[in-house]
């Protein structure tokens, strides 16, 4: 258990580890520390950015630095190697989604940290987001659940070099990349919170020119519904997410950030779930992730039922990638 400010590694420089630190310094309990990046001058322009006192090029360096935990968020392919290194060195781990390419690697590290009494979590930040909850509570009053679609569909800013021939890490199979890894994992895991695991697993998707999954759909079978995930990186969203039962329905604006969730009962108007939340800045549900990563550092909370949605999800994954020939190569 630790009662003073988890001092927190960070590993990647991109936008998600900016957006992350700047939820780090508006959280309680934690602090930016060091920063790992290959490069020197990333590393130095980030942590100038944020305020970070300690850059390293070189990563065991980086975890023997006297920081407490690590945030990774380098290319997925780098997710195993790197958290199991630090897990083993007594840290504790939150590594973005996904957490590893595979269920085999999760139940790998989930072993590790156990064997070294630390904490490992995905940062997933629908699972942590009071809305989602909120959803799950409001589930049971639409009655028998009849269709359910969960949509996150984003086209890539990098996607347009790409069609110029230009491959980008986003776009490059052999760093664990593809749409169901980048975009469509928000939607499955919230998929598995909500319902459970699914009864049966049924997919297909779209490859690009270099073997690259550009987006897919798959059905998660759970009995009286399936839960269609639908998801993309080379086109945009267009319409919510849903879920309708024989009493009413669910509306998702975004999956991932919780954005404009309402309420439709049959024969009512729909009306705003959670009418308080206004803030919808995208850095703004990281915050959650951050608070239950502090308190399973303290002890005061679980990380357990956390991974089981982590370790099914990529079950679910493993399957999709098998159906659909998505290789990482």
């Amino acid at each position: 258990m630790m009662n003073s400010d988890i001092k927190l590694g960070i590993v990647g420089t991109n936008f998600v580890s900016d957006w992350f630190a700047d939820s780090v310094a508006a959280s309680e309990g934690i602090e930016c520390a060091a920063v790992y990046s290959r490069k020197t001058e990333t590393g130095s322009a980030f942590a100038e950015k944020h305020g970070i006192p300690s850059v390293f090029t070189d990563y065991g360096r980086f975890l023997s630095s006297g920081i407490d935990a690590v945030y990774i968020a380098s290319p997925n392919a780098c997710h195993f190697r790197q958290a199991e290194e630090a897990l083993r060195r007594g840290l504790h781990v939150i590594v973005e989604k996904p957490a590893t390419t595979t269920e085999e690697e999760f139940n790998a590290l989930t072993k590790t940290a156990d064997e070294n009494d630390v904490v490992l979590l995905e940062a997933m930040r629908p699972v942590h987001d009071p809305v989602i909850k909120a959803i799950r509570e409001k589930i049971g009053s639409l009655g028998q659940l009849r269709r359910a679609v969960l949509e996150f569909c984003q086209y890539s800013s990098r996607y347009d070099r790409f069609k110029k021939g230009e491959i980008m890490n986003a776009f490059d199979p052999s760093l664990g990349n593809a749409a169901v890894m980048d975009i469509g994992v928000y939607a499955i895991e919230t998929a598995v919170m909500l319902f459970g695991k699914p009864e049966s697993v049924r997919s297909s998707s779209y490859l690009l020119s270099n073997g690259m999954e550009g987006m897919g759909t798959a059905f998660l079978g759970y009995g009286g519904f399936d839960a269609e995930i639908v998801y993309s990186k080379i086109h945009d969203s267009v319409t919510p997410s849903y879920i309708t039962g024989e009493n009413g329905s669910v509306i998702i604006g975004k999956i991932s950030t919780g954005e404009n969730v309402s309420v439709k009962m049959r024969g009512e108007c729909a009306v705003a779930l959670m009418p308080e939340r206004s803030d919808l800045d995208p850095t703004y549900n990281m915050k959650y992730e951050i608070s239950d990563f502090v308190k399973a550092v303290r002890g005061e909370i679980a990380a357990d039922e956390y991974r089981e949605y982590t370790r099914v999800t990529l079950a679910v994954i493993d399957e999709i990638r098998r159906q659909s020939g998505i290789e990482f190569k």
